[in-house]
C-alpha cells in the first residue's frame, strides 16, 4: 500500500516512494475539484502510484461533497474505468436486493411439491 498525504494548502496529494515524490495537483472553485495534473517520476512508475493519488483525491472530494472535473488525462481515464466498476457494483447490489425481496428466507421451498 502506498501512503498518500494531502497538502490542502498547496492543493496537492503527495506520495513519496524511494525518496521520490509523485503528485496530483488540483484546484477548488466552489464545490468543484478540478484535477489538473498527475505526475509520477519514471524511476517509480508502473506501481499504481498515480491510481492511488487519484483514489485519494476522489475520496477527499466525495467526503467534502465536491464534484470532480478531471482535466488531467490520467485522472479522466481512471475515473472512466472505475466509474463503470462502481455502476456495475451498484447494479449488482440492486439485483441482490430485488432477489432477497422476491425470495424471502422465511418462505419454505416449493420445489418438488404439487398442489
Amino acid at each position: 500500500m502506498i501512503d498518500v498525504r494531502h497538502d490542502a494548502a498547496a492543493r496537492r496529494f503527495i506520495a513519496e516512494v524511494e525518496g521520490r515524490q509523485a503528485v496530483l495537483d488540483y484546484t477548488i472553485h466552489g464545490d468543484v475539484m478540478t484535477i489538473t495534473h498527475t505526475g509520477v517520476p519514471p524511476a517509480i512508475g508502473g506501481r499504481g502510484i498515480a491510481g492511488e493519488l487519484v483514489r485519494a483525491a476522489l475520496d477527499t472530494a466525495r467526503n467534502a461533497g465536491w464534484r470532480v472535473i478531471p482535466i488531467c488525462s490520467f485522472a479522466a481515464a481512471y475515473m472512466a474505468r472505475h466509474s463503470k466498476d462502481e455502476d456495475r457494483r451498484h447494479q449488482e447490489d440492486l439485483l441482490d436486493e430485488a432477489l432477497d425481496e422476491s425470495f424471502p428466507a422465511s418462505d419454505p421451498p416449493s420445489v418438488g411439491r404439487s398442489s
